[in-house]
C-alpha cells in the first residue's frame, strides 16, 4: 500500500469517527464513567427514565453563569424531583483548564448548591467525543428508551450576562416538559455556547 493511499484511509477513518457522534432521533451512545465519588455510572442503567447529559467546567464563565444565578440547579432540582436523571460531564483533559478531580466537583457543586444525579469524569474525553460535545455547557436530552431527543445549547440568548436569563428559552425544561407529556419535541437540536471543551486530543 503506498504512503498516500495510507494517508487516504488515515483521513478516511478520522472523517468516519468525526461523522460519528451522537445523532438526535438515534439511539444515544451507551458509555461507563465514574462519578466525583468513584461510583460508576452506565447509561444503559437508566433505560426507562429520561436522562440530561450537561458537559461542564467550573471554570468557564458560561457555566458560571448558570450556576451562580441558580439557574441550572433549579433545572437540575425540578427534573430530579420529576424523576429525570440528570448526568453532569467533564471532559476536560488532565493538565488542561477545567479539569477536575472528583473532590474538586463536589466542592464546586457545593459552592452552588446543585445537586445532579452524579458529577461524572471523562479525561480521556472518549464520551465527549462520543456525543460531540463542544462547549460547557453543552446539553443533550435521551428518552425513556434511550433515543437522543435533544442536543444543543442549554438557552436561547449565547451570552454570560444573567439579565438574559428572563428573555432567553430554556430548552431542556422545554423539552423535558414535551416529552413528558407525549408532545413531538419542537426544537430538537439548537447551537450550543461556551467554553470550547478542552480535550486532551
Amino acid at each position: 500500500m503506498t504512503l498516500r493511499l495510507l494517508a487516504l484511509c488515515a483521513a478516511f477513518a478520522f472523517s468516519t469517527a468525526a461523522s460519528a457522534a451522537a445523532t438526535v432521533g438515534a439511539p444515544a451512545p451507551d458509555f461507563t464513567l465514574p462519578d466525583s465519588n468513584g461510583t460508576s455510572h452506565s447509561l444503559s442503567e437508566y433505560k426507562g427514565k429520561t436522562v440530561v447529559l450537561e458537559w461542564s467546567n467550573p471554570e468557564c464563565p458560561f457555566v458560571k453563569k448558570h450556576y451562580s444565578s441558580g439557574n441550572i440547579p433549579k433545572q437540575q432540582a425540578a427534573a430530579i424531583s420529576d424523576s429525570v436523571v440528570w448526568l453532569v460531564i467533564n471532559s476536560g483533559a488532565d493538565g488542561k483548564q477545567g479539569h477536575v478531580d472528583g473532590a474538586t466537583a463536589n466542592t464546586f457543586l457545593a459552592q452552588y448548591d446543585a445537586k445532579p444525579s452524579a458529577y461524572l469524569l471523562d479525561p480521556d474525553g472518549k464520551v465527549g467525543h462520543a456525543y460531540g460535545a463542544k462547549t460547557t455547557p453543552h446539553m443533550f436530552v435521551i428518552d425513556k428508551s434511550g433515543v437522543l431527543r435533544y442536543a444543543g445549547g442549554i438557552d436561547s440568548i449565547a451570552s454570560t450576562d444573567k439579565e438574559d436569563l428572563a428573555k432567553a428559552t430554556q430548552y431542556v425544561p422545554q423539552v423535558l416538559g414535551e416529552l413528558k407529556s407525549g408532545k413531538a419535541v419542537s426544537v430538537t437540536t439548537s447551537q450550543p455556547y461556551g467554553c470550547g471543551v478542552k480535550y486532551g486530543t
